[in-house]
């Protein structure tokens, strides 16, 4: 792979000029030199900065999105909104999955979001078996980011029951279940089928409603002893009402109660985690653990807002995904927290804290930082032995002109929803150039081809789904 030079570049907490990007032949960066020459490095126009972890992604919700927002005369939560997605999944076969992941992957490239993590829980057949290959679906998900060239890492998701106490499934919920040893098996062949350099396989845990304690237990245990840094995500507090179901249940709050029963560390993603109180910030904060934030999904559903700025003081690790996929850029869940946040506080520039600094370089550090962490992946940072996964940003564009150093990370998150994101290389690999992805026409045609399909669903996705 050829060295990249760029005339500027964000380098760990700095900005550089004249940077050398030595790559190998993997796709890993070799080495980075400042205040240099090319030496026949190929020069890269641009602002260099570190490719974004996305760590929640369900990614044949993308095709959902615009397809729920009507009103009805029972009003409209989460929970129905839940409903409608279940009777979505009759649309979905493998083929279409694949499809739709891939012109997902495509649109998080062009925004640059550089790897994603796949919450994987779409298992079965329509009637709830599993495919001939149990892993069909997972597989359609690595293809699919093969063929985009985001780095992915998979998390085949244990989903065992419909409520607290181990209460049976729902008929939709069939689509999503397996044992525990069956999930084990198919993280067990995906990692060995995977390329390691840019597939990350790991676990995830659907919620405290759906996995009961002793499922949890058995889950995570295992996975440990294969990998005892496999990345460990789970679904927590993102409903009021989940939060007092859990209380009726254990007697505890959920991010209580999954401090104290699991060994939760840094290898943990807690996502959403909307509704905690003082106590579960900082249990999560001294844990280690990440808080996979999802703004845009979060306000779409109407989940509420997490305590950033008290979690924030406690120096919690976060990052942000793309969830449902109703947003699908970085700077657009950066920009949603932030606002969210000034709205809750009635204050501005709430993650900068109290230090004159620039709020989209404090929101982009927790991304690329605490998202790699989330992710199990070497990347977010330009440094020797991480994946060379690069955004380079256009400063000639109308939203970056005349702007420098930290203004550049203002303007890209703060200042509308035009992308200046102008190339996007991955492992070294330009997957994004001039704005457009190497395989759009490809991706696009295959996308079209079920598009069809999808859009024949009825329109309220009427589906009787307690028999």
């Amino acid at each position: 792979m050829a060295d990249l030079f760029f005339d500027n570049a964000y380098i760990d907490g700095h900005w550089e000029r004249d940077v050398r990007v030595a790559i190998d032949a993997g796709g890993w960066i070799r080495a980075v030199d400042t205040d240099t020459t090319p030496r026949g490095a190929h020069p890269v126009p641009g602002v260099a900065v570190p490719g974004v972890p996305n760590v929640h992604s369900h990614a044949f919700q993308r095709a959902l999105a615009g397809l729920t927002e009507r009103g009805s005369a029972e009003g409209d939560t989460f929970w129905s909104w839940r409903e409608r997605m279940y009777a979505f999944l009759a649309t979905l076969d493998p083929p279409t999955v694949e499809a739709v992941a891939a012109r997902l992957y495509v649109e998080l490239l062009r925004q640059g979001f550089t790897s994603v993590a796949e919450f994987h829980y779409l298992r079965n057949d329509p009637d709830g078996r599993p495919y001939d290959d149990p892993v069909e679906m997972g597989r359609r998900v690595v293809e699919a980011a093969g063929r985009s060239g985001i780095g992915l890492t998979i998390l085949p998701t244990v989903y065992r029951a419909s409520d607290f106490g181990g209460v049976a499934p729902l008929p939709g919920q069939r689509r999503f279940t397996a044992s525990v040893e069956d999930l084990i098996g198919d993280i067990a062949v995906l990692g060995a089928g995977a390329p390691a350099a840019t597939v990350r396989v790991g676990l995830a845990l659907h919620s405290l409603r759906a996995v009961p304690p002793e499922d949890m237990a058995v889950a995570v245990e295992a996975v440990r002893s294969m990998d005892p840094e496999i990345p460990v995500h789970v679904h927590v507090a993102e409903q009021e009402q989940e939060v007092e179901r859990c209380v009726e249940w254990s007697g505890a709050r959920p991010v209580m109660w999954l401090l104290d029963h699991a060994p939760v560390d840094a290898h943990w993603c807690l996502v959403h985690a909307t509704h905690v109180d003082g106590r579960e910030i900082d249990g999560i904060a001294a844990s280690g653990a990440v808080v996979g934030l999802c703004p845009t999904t979060e306000a779409n559903l109407g989940d509420g807002i997490f305590p950033f700025a008290e979690y924030a003081r406690c120096n919690g690790a976060w990052a942000v995904g793309t969830d449902s996929h109703v947003g699908r850029s970085p700077a657009g869940e950066l920009r949603m927290l932030e606002y969210g946040q000034r709205l809750f506080t009635r204050t501005r520039n709430v993650a900068a804290g109290q230090r004159r600094r620039s709020t989209g370089r404090a929101l982009l550090e927790g991304a690329w930082s605490d998202g790699a962490r989330a992710c199990g992946r070497r990347i977010g940072r330009l440094a020797p032995g991480y994946r060379a996964d690069i955004v380079v940003l256009d400063p000639d564009h109308p939203t970056l002109l005349g702007r420098v150093d930290d203004e550049l990370l203002d303007s890209w998150v703060f200042s509308g929803d035009e992308t200046p994101v102008r190339d996007v290389i991955v492992g070294g690999e330009r997957v994004v150039e001039d704005g457009r992805h190497v395989r759009e026409d490809e991706i696009a045609a295959a996308y079209r081809s079920v598009a069809p399909s999808i859009s024949e669903a009825p329109p309220q996705l009427a589906l009787d789904l307690e028999g």
